[in-house]
């Protein structure tokens, strides 16, 4: 079974998240980019469960590959921490993947998988933390005419089909699928592993495999964007904060109570 892994280099979100809170993080004027640069970027989380995903496939001595593909203009870091963790290749799409919008990812995506040979499975994160769309998995399944399964919490491999454990707002539903399929992972799949200080090191000498739209075939004008980003800015965090008075914890509480209350909070 052949394993491709879709990953995505991001900004950290905890990061992103910490500059907002503080009123620091300022969008540059072109009213599009963040101007710090001190943010560190990491792959997004959703796609590194879809990594551990596929190595528990493996873990089940199922016999497969795993090749992860990322885009960007040197994501040499993330894909080394893929080697690190136990894909078998990695392979970078240099191009600047901020011009990109979800039709330019899938293209470029897709170019590769078949340029790889195909895929039976192709599993990809949920959504990506900084845009949340989600919407690259479902192109890719249409452009290659294959099953989509969302929201994974768990995969199993049993022949040619797959047994998906799916997050539904009533609970899980239990899905079959039969391969080729694409397949997105959910957070609940749970926490992924982390690799060992000598997998660490001994990735460090790996060199992906590094392409190009044009070693791909891929014009520029298959990129050209559908949807374009007009916008981006911060929303005023406002907070308020209101200190009950009183002599004794027990009045204060009373008060609390009644403001609650006052306020149709509590009935």
């Amino acid at each position: 079974m052949r394993i491709v892994i879709c990953v995505k280099e991001v900004l950290d979100p905890d990061a992103v998240n910490n500059y907002a809170i503080a009123g620091r993080l300022e969008i540059g004027d072109d009213g599009m980019s963040l101007t710090q640069t001190a943010i560190p970027r990491l792959m997004n989380g959703f796609d590194e469960q879809a990594l551990e995903a596929a190595l528990r496939i493996k873990d089940t001595g199922v016999d497969c590959s795993l090749t992860v593909v990322s885009i960007g203009e040197d994501p040499s870091k993330i894909l080394k921490h893929c080697a690190a963790l136990g894909a078998d290749s990695v392979v970078a799409i240099k191009t600047d993947a901020g011009a990109l919008d979800g039709h330019g990812v899938a293209t470029l995506l897709l170019a590769q998988i078949e340029a790889g040979g195909g895929a039976d499975l192709i599993l990809c994160g949920r959504q990506a933390s900084d845009d949340d769309q989600g919407v690259v998995p479902a192109l890719i399944a249409e452009r290659l005419g294959m099953p989509l399964v969302t929201f994974a919490r768990a995969v199993e491999a049993s022949g040619s089909s797959l047994k998906v454990t799916r997050v539904v707002p009533d609970g899980d539903e239990v899905v079959e699928v039969v391969c080729p399929a694409v397949v997105t992972v959910s957070n609940e799949l749970g926490e992924p592993r982390y690799p060992t200080a000598a997998a660490k090191i001994k990735a460090r000498k790996v060199k992906p495999q590094v392409t190009s739209p044009a070693d791909l075939g891929v014009a520029d004008g298959d990129l050209a964007p559908r949807i374009q980003m007009i916008r981006q800015f911060v929303p005023t965090v406002q907070g308020n904060c209101e200190f009950i008075d009183g002599g004794s914890p027990a009045e204060q509480a009373d008060k609390l109570i009644a403001r609650l209350r006052e306020e149709s909070l509590l009935s």
